[in-house]
């Protein structure tokens, strides 16, 4: 079957908060033809099937939105997530974006090139600067390694809120909720809303890094999930403590929650390096990828941040494509890799940019695999310290915690790769 040829000036692959964010700024700004696609048949990403509040406020904010009528809701906050993922939708097509749903991208056919599928047929698209969103998605049962036997009543927590929200599903009667982030109380929540009890929130680490939103929900920390049970339904699910013993916990419903990955499949097609620590794209403080012209923004890049992070990202990534398109932006190379060493987990960005210039709000984004106490933070070059920071909190495992970029303008350009460490 023959494809389709068209051009246009930015292509934006995803329709989540980062890709309708990009989207509205870069059409504001007159960017040309700014087209958005989506796979799925809705725009809005994740926050659609998040019934909680929190959406919206502060970060949500920007000088292009704002001189929309419709876009005063960014100055609100607690918005649910349906109503945050509309408002986007909106804005981005106040600003003269062009959205596109049902498309999927299934490869590249040149540089700036992709093949797309959906309604209108097989396309292959060029642009002049195509940005990447496709956001993160939570490590299923398979992925995880989870024995036992494979009976109904296991989510994840997306697949937990679309059932719920989306499409009314009864859902069962007893749930564990599988890992103590802020997403689990959030799947707890939507399990309360369809009528569930759930008996447990189960944790492998020694101790919660947030604190039970006046719930009364057992916490069992220092517990391994090491399989599943039943046969028609799931029964139970098997947990080994840290101490050795062994208990099963009866329900018939089981939410693996957490555990996010870049939805990079992609980005991996197009030969895009990808950093070892996030597993998304390695990009540079101006969200370029490896590849001139492709950029990147949201949760591809550090699954995961709160949708307004993304967003946030969203519109950041649209200084640098503008400069693309204006043929004033920096030559790509020059940036040198960031390497975090253990306990730290990932830093994002982690390539620095040319020119000194600053990551998003001045600052990068940090995870660590264990508590750190107070850390201090030292950034140096070939024995050369750049930088060094300390923290007065406690960072904890799955939840971000920063370093500040004012030390990227020190960093040699033809020197080796730039370490942050934990001293």
């Amino acid at each position: 079957m023959t494809r389709i040829a068209r051009e246009v000036d930015v292509l934006i692959v995803g329709a989540g908060p980062a890709g309708l964010a990009a989207g509205a700024e870069l059409a504001a700004a007159g960017a040309g033809r700014v087209e958005i696609l989506e796979r799925e048949q809705q725009a809005g990403g994740i926050p659609r099937h998040c019934h909680h509040g929190g959406f919206g406020g502060r970060l949500d904010r920007s000088a292009y939105a704002l001189a929309s009528a419709t876009a005063s809701a960014y100055a609100q906050r607690g918005r649910t997530g349906p109503d945050y993922a509309r408002r986007c939708v909106t804005t981005a097509l106040d600003a003269g974006a062009a959205l596109r749903t049902g498309v999927t991208v299934t490869g590249w056919a040149g540089p700036r090139t992709v093949e797309t599928t959906g309604p209108a047929g097989l396309e292959q698209i060029t642009a002049r600067a195509v940005v990447l969103a496709t956001g993160a998605r939570e490590r299923p049962r398979s992925a995880r390694l989870i024995p036992g036997t494979r009976p109904p009543g296991v989510y994840t927590t997306g697949e937990l809120q679309q059932a719920v929200h989306l499409y009314g599903q009864p859902i069962g009667t007893r749930a564990v909720v599988v890992g103590d982030e802020p997403v689990g109380h959030a799947a707890a929540d939507t399990l309360r809303a369809a009528g569930v009890d759930v008996v447990a929130m189960v944790t492998d680490r020694p101790s919660a890094p947030v604190r039970l939103r006046s719930r009364r929900v057992p916490l069992l920390t220092g517990a391994t999930v090491t399989g599943f049970t039943g046969r028609t339904r799931l029964s139970g699910v098997a947990l080994r403590h840290d101490d050795g013993r062994t208990t099963t916990l009866r329900c018939d419903t089981v939410v693996l929650t957490g555990d996010f990955v870049p939805d990079h499949e992609l980005a991996r097609r197009g030969g895009l390096v990808l950093d070892p620590g996030t597993r998304g794209p390695a990009y540079d403080t101006s969200f370029r990828t490896s590849r001139p012209g492709v950029f990147a923004a949201g949760n591809l890049l550090h699954a995961v941040e709160r949708a307004g992070f993304a967003a946030g990202e969203g519109r950041a990534v649209a200084v640098p494509v503008l400069h693309r398109l204006a043929g004033t932006d920096d030559p790509a190379g020059g940036g040198r890799p960031l390497v975090v060493e253990a306990p730290l987990r990932w830093i994002a960005p982690n390539v620095t940019g040319p020119g000194g210039v600053r990551p998003q709000g001045g600052r990068f984004v940090l995870r660590t695999v264990r508590r750190l106490p107070r850390p201090l933070l030292v950034v140096s070059q070939d024995g050369r310290e750049l930088h060094r920071e300390r923290h007065l909190s406690t960072a904890v495992p799955g939840r971000p915690f920063h370093l500040a970029g004012d030390w990227v303008d020190r960093v040699d350009p033809d020197g080796s790769s730039v370490r942050i460490t934990v001293r």
